[in-house]
């Protein structure tokens, strides 16, 4: 993946899926993430089996700092879930570049849409253009809220 998104020096941004630990990105998800919690690490595995996922690392230690995973059809639309940045690595700008790699990887695309879901960071997905949606009243769920 390449993307002129600006990284703080010292890491970088992968899709690579080999690159990611898997057992590492369960345990943030399951244990720390409010919508992940006590989320089992055979579905964790087949969600990142199912999706396009981003790894943030650092460079001279090799050590995986940040996640995000997209559920997409690469045509029409696509679900940004599942980031997270470690909680060591945290106030250094590193969401934010991760959400703009999201944003620009899936630009080639030519989406109509991207969605998320948020608690918590609506400011860090609002410096890479995410905005409310403006007519919630037209969107339905079935399933967990």
């Amino acid at each position: 993946m390449t993307s002129d998104t600006a990284l703080p020096d010292g890491y970088r941004i992968s899709t690579d899926p080999a690159l990611l630990d898997a057992g590492l990105i369960h345990r943030w998800l399951s244990q720390d993430a409010y919508w992940a919690i006590g989320r089992s690490r055979e579905k964790q595995d087949r969600a990142i089996a199912g999706s396009l996922n981003f790894g943030l690392y650092e460079q001279a230690s090799g050590d995986q700092v940040g996640y995000a995973r997209v559920v997409t059809d690469h045509a029409t639309f696509a679900w940004l879930c599942d980031v997270y940045i470690a909680p060591a690595a945290r106030g250094r700008g590193l969401g934010t570049a991760l959400a703009a790699a999201v944003r620009d990887e899936l630009a080639e695309d030519g989406l109509r849409r991207i969605l998320l879901a948020t608690a918590d960071a609506h400011g860090v997905y609002a410096k890479v253009g995410f905005d409310a949606v403006a007519k919630p009243e037209k969107w339905m769920v079935l399933g967990e809220q």
